[in-house]
């Protein structure tokens, strides 16, 4: 299925019925009085959290969602009938925004979480509605309330643990594929991924944490070249990157501290925000080193790139290196998502007086 994370799409939500002005005719009954219904609440549109959907496919398609109209009160004290509202399942990830105001309405992050998109307008009402004491013939009726009309834009977020980083051809799908259930296309000629793959990485029955890779930077990524670009907004979610590094390109031209640095220049300009991630370096590709060379390589691409935080040398093809990286990650999601689920507990020291 095609991968699809942008969608725009116009909501409706249906009108209110009109209120009815009618009075009741019965033999010997001269003055029956007002008898006209309410009209009843058109169709609201709902948003709807699916975990079982990763793409915005069937809303590239279908743009237009309309709710129906309340139906019309009658008289004998009829109301209308209310109209069905309508559910559109979405990926949880999705943020939703409206393109007039763009203002953000809200975003789906769990399963079978509800947002309101668009109200159904309100009934009118109808002549009985308006009887009192001093009234006891009112002819007046109000028509329903319009419904929400909306232009509104969905974009997909992947919810993912771990985001992998890099140059095309790093060997990230194949780090992916040696580490999770993820089967992404692997070959040896860049640009192979050409949308994000997810997969669960298991470190025991109960331990999981899952881990997003995206198609592959190049430098001038944040104006508009390569591909990686369009879905730099899938590691937004994320609480790890791992910056991927080719140690042994197949072109000895090729520097790889400068295509890291390029990574990273790319990253700042596209999200500070995503530049200030936890970010660990890892250095893929080994099994290509001489292995009488690999510890002087990677000392001088440590110390050329600057790097001070956390570095894993691994070779994703022979899975060496792979299951400390997998366990130092598992352990610095688990710290995260325990800091984030504690309660803030303060004490006052101040002695009651």
């Amino acid at each position: 299925m095609k991968f699809v994370d942008e969608a725009i799409i116009d909501v409706a939500a249906g009108n209110g019925g009109a209120g009815c002005a009618s009075f009741r005719r019965e033999k010997f009954i001269p003055f029956g009085g007002p008898d006209g219904g309410d009209g009843g609440r058109g169709g609201s549109v709902w948003a709807v959290g699916d975990r079982n959907l990763n793409t915005l496919i069937d809303f590239r398609y279908a743009r237009r969602h309309e709710a129906r109209n309340g139906e019309a009160g009658r008289g004998s004290d009829q109301f209308g009938a209310a109209a069905d509202d309508i559910v559109l399942r979405m990926p949880v990830g999705t943020i939703i925004t409206d393109l007039e105001t763009e203002a953000v309405i809200g975003e789906l992050l769990e399963p079978d979480e509800r947002i309101l998109l668009a109200k159904g307008g309100d009934g009118g009402f109808g002549n009985l509605h308006f009887k009192t004491s001093t009234n006891r013939a009112p002819r007046q009726k109000t028509p329903g309330w319009p419904g929400e009309a909306k232009k509104l834009r969905l974009e997909l977020r992947v919810l993912a643990d771990v985001g992998l980083l890099g140059q095309p051809n790093a060997g990230k799908s194949t780090l992916i594929t040696a580490i999770s259930n993820a089967r992404p296309k692997v070959a040896d000629y860049p640009f192979t991924t050409l949308h994000p793959n997810l997969g669960v990485v298991r470190v025991a029955p109960e331990k999981s944490f899952v881990v997003a890779d995206i198609p592959g930077l190049i430098e001038g990524a944040a104006e508009g070249a390569g591909l990686g670009h369009q879905f730099l907004r899938h590691l937004q979610r994320t609480r790890l990157l791992l910056h991927v590094v080719d140690l042994a390109p197949f072109d000895p031209a090729v520097d790889p501290v400068k295509e890291a640095r390029a990574i990273v220049a790319e990253l700042k300009k596209y999200d500070p925000g995503l530049h200030a991630k936890p970010r660990w370096l890892v250095l893929n590709k080994l099994d290509m080193v001489p292995e009488d060379e690999r510890v002087a390589r990677v000392k001088d691409f440590v110390k050329r790139f600057r790097w001070k935080g956390p570095v894993f040398e691994i070779s994703a093809l022979t899975r060496s290196g792979c299951q400390p990286l997998v366990h130092a990650i598992y352990d610095h999601v688990a710290a995260e998502q325990k800091a984030l689920h504690e309660p803030d507990v303060r004490f006052d020291s101040t002695p009651d007086e």
